[in-house]
C-alpha cells in the first residue's frame, strides 16, 4: 500500500491508457525498452535546452538565420554523438539513422524559423532580443500538496511579466487536445509553487507550429481531478486491481507495448 506515490503527466497518461500497463511500469517497475522516438526526443530537448546558452556576440540581425541554423546543426551532431550508445542499442540500419538525424534537423530548422519570427518582433540588437526570448529551461516542479511532479521544458516570461509554459513535441500529430491534461498539470504545479497562474500554456510542435491556450481555473480543476483519480486507484499493489485495457497501443505497425509479452492483452 503506497498512498504517497508521486504522479507525473506520464504516469497519469499511462494509467488512463491502460491500468495494467501502469501496474507493470510504476508498481512493480518492469524494465522498459528505449525506441528511436524517445531517444531522438531526448536529443532534441537537449539541443533546445543548450541553444539558449550560445554566444550571441557575433550574431547580428542580418546573419542570424545562417548562424542559428549552423549552431543547431552543431548542437544536434554533438547530442547525437552523446547518445551513440543508446542509438546503437536500437539496432537500426545506417540509412534509418541518417533518416532520423535529417528529420530531426529539419524539425530544428523549423523551430529556428519560428524563433526568428519572434526575434523580428522585438526591439534592440540581436543579443538584446535573444535575451528577452530566453526562457527558463528543463525545470523540475514537485508538489507536496498534490503528490505530483513534472519537468517543464520552457517557461517564458513576456515583457509585461506574464508567464507562458511551453513543451516541445517531435511527434507528427499536432493536436493540442492530446496534451491538455499534461499542460493542465504543469499549470497546477506552477501555481502550487508560485501562487499565480501562468497566462498561457502550449506546445511547440516541431514538425509544425506552436499551439497555445489560456490558463484558467477550469484547467486547474481538470488537473486536480485527474491526479486525485489516479492516486485513489493506484493505492493497491494487487495486480487484479489494474485491469487490462487492450487497444491499438498494445501492438502497432512499428512495435508493441514494452509489456506485451508479459501481459498478453488479447488472451
Amino acid at each position: 500500500m503506497n498512498e504517497k506515490r508521486v504522479q507525473s503527466p506520464s504516469s497519469i497518461k499511462t494509467y488512463k491508457q491502460c491500468p495494467r500497463k501502469y501496474y507493470y511500469q510504476y508498481i512493480i517497475k518492469l524494465a522498459t525498452t528505449a525506441n528511436i522516438h524517445t531517444v531522438r526526443g531526448n536529443i532534441t530537448h537537449s539541443v533546445l535546452e543548450h541553444f539558449f546558452d550560445i554566444d550571441t556576440s557575433v550574431i547580428t540581425l542580418e546573419n542570424a538565420e545562417a548562424h542559428l541554423k549552423l549552431i543547431v546543426q552543431h548542437l544536434l551532431l554533438k547530442e547525437w554523438q552523446n547518445a551513440k550508445q543508446e542509438l546503437d542499442k536500437l539496432g537500426l540500419t545506417k540509412d534509418q539513422l541518417i533518416h532520423y538525424f535529417e528529420d530531426t534537423l529539419i524539425m530544428l530548422f523549423n523551430w529556428v524559423e519560428l524563433f526568428l519570427s519572434k526575434i523580428s518582433r522585438k526591439q534592440g540588437s540581436f543579443a538584446e532580443r535573444f535575451k528577452k526570448l530566453t526562457p527558463m529551461r528543463e525545470l523540475l516542479f514537485v508538489s507536496e500538496n498534490y503528490h505530483a511532479k513534472g519537468i517543464i521544458d520552457a517557461i517564458e516570461t513576456a515583457e509585461d511579466g506574464s508567464v507562458r509554459i511551453m513543451d516541445y513535441k517531435t511527434s507528427s500529430s499536432q493536436d493540442l487536445n492530446d496534451h491538455i491534461l499534461q499542460l493542465a498539470i504543469y499549470s497546477l504545479l506552477y501555481y502550487d509553487k508560485h501562487g499565480q497562474l501562468p497566462k498561457q500554456v502550449g506546445i511547440y510542435f516541431l514538425k509544425g507550429k506552436e499551439s497555445i491556450m489560456d490558463v484558467d481555473e477550469k484547467l486547474l480543476e481538470l488537473a486536480k481531478k485527474e491526479i486525485a483519480h489516479v492516486h485513489e486507484h493506484t493505492k493497491s499493489e494487487d495486480i487484479n486491481h489494474y485491469q487490462k485495457q487492450p487497444s491499438g497501443l498494445c501492438k502497432f505497425s512499428t512495435g508493441q507495448c514494452d509489456f506485451y509479452d508479459t501481459c498478453r492483452p488479447f488472451e
